[in-house]
């Protein structure tokens, strides 16, 4: 029988990989670890997911023995197979120390335990930007901090890369880095509107002006894979013996630029063009303003990924999923889905918005 133990929950990635993992009846039981104060929801979102085999653990990675009572350890210990470790602070404006504490302490507090539970395959999810400021090729083997980071969040991701990487000769561990995730790439749903979103929040603020530039150059590979695509890969390579101890850059062989999605996402939502060009400093300092950059509904960090030119190899994975059919879409054929449900999700905050001021209480006196 196969069990996992899967943290990050009620995350978007780690409720798809649930989805998926029940669609493909992958697993016998599902141990779901969430914070104390999503156990009542985890517990009602799970029963609808994966019905009785959804087994709900509260506990904190970032506490000794991840903060679960000793009962409930012992049975993970004993009947575990499979672990998937997703829980993380995804947040380019991260602070230093809360990103050290969550993605780097937790990670080695969910190693000290895997090291003691005689699993089949430890799955980390890392991401494909542990990279850093590093251009051009970057191969799946590549662990390198010379250039530097963009941001806490790489640097505290390559930290705890780099202690999965020295557990693999006792573990038998597989490491994930994934491009940018987007929605479902025939649905469009999710539930996360960060990365390449941030870029229809700009549009949808700015629609009303004559122009909007392109920011940048519009040539930086700009590397998406729908979330999809990385689940069916994610749950078939953590079953393949063979890929113990490989690290996947779980990403698109044939990325577009920034500036193809920059165009096709604009297109979709005003049925414009880009016009003129705005230095992604210049449009940085713009953003300097918290509040300008809430107005705009995006990160001035994540500007920093309209310039560094890098292109992630991904020979591993393509290796190993011959002969699966998982194949990555390209957001060139998908990125209308994206933007539909996107617009779908924004005119039902809205409706939200407007009925909950038109409620007696909060109705306002003429």
């Amino acid at each position: 029988m196969k069990k996992c133990f899967i943290t990050g929950f009620p995350g978007f990635i780690s409720r798809e990989l649930i989805k998926e993992a029940v669609r493909q009846n992958a697993f016998d039981a599902y141990y779901v670890l969430v914070l104390p104060h999503f156990y009542e929801a985890a517990q009602k979102e799970l029963a609808g997911i994966a019905g009785e085999k959804a087994k709900v653990i509260t506990g904190d990675i970032t506490k000794e023995h991840l903060g679960i009572e000793a009962a409930s350890m012992e049975v993970l210990k004993q009947e575990v197979t499979h672990v998937y470790h997703l829980a993380a602070i995804y947040d380019l404006g991260v602070d230093e120390k809360s990103a050290e504490l969550v993605n780097v302490t937790g990670t080695a507090n969910m190693l000290k335990w895997a090291g003691q539970a005689g699993l089949e395959c430890f799955t980390y999810f890392s991401t494909a930007f542990v990279s850093g400021k590093k251009e051009g090729r970057v191969f799946e083997k590549d662990l390198e901090p010379a250039e530097g980071f963009k941001n806490h969040y790489e640097a505290a991701k390559f930290e705890a890369e780099v202690l999965v990487r020295n557990c693999m000769p006792e573990l038998p561990a597989v490491i994930i880095r994934p491009g940018i995730v987007t929605g479902h790439s025939v649905t469009g749903e999710t539930s996360k509107f960060d990365g390449p979103y941030y870029m229809l929040n700009l549009f949808s603020r700015l629609k009303y002006l004559p122009v909007i530039p392109m920011i940048g150059s519009g040539e930086v590979p700009f590397n998406t894979v729908p979330v999809n695509f990385l689940t069916a890969a994610v749950l078939y390579l953590s079953m393949k013996k063979d890929a113990a101890g490989i690290t996947f850059h779980v990403t698109d062989p044939e990325p577009g630029s920034i500036g193809e999605l920059y165009r096709l996402f604009m297109k979709e939502l005003l049925h414009k063009e880009p016009f003129g060009r705005l230095p992604p400093a210049a449009a940085k300092k713009a953003l300097a303003s918290r509040k300008v950059c809430e107005m705009l509904g995006i990160r001035k960090e994540a500007l920093d990924y309209f310039q560094y030119h890098t292109v992630y190899d991904c020979s591993n994975l393509l290796e190993h999923l011959k002969g699966s059919g998982i194949v990555c879409p390209n957001v060139r054929d998908y990125a209308g889905h994206l933007v539909r449900f996107y617009q779908k999700a924004n005119m039902l905050k809205e409706e939200n918005i407007h009925a909950e001021s038109n409620q007696p209480g909060n109705r306002k006196a003429n």
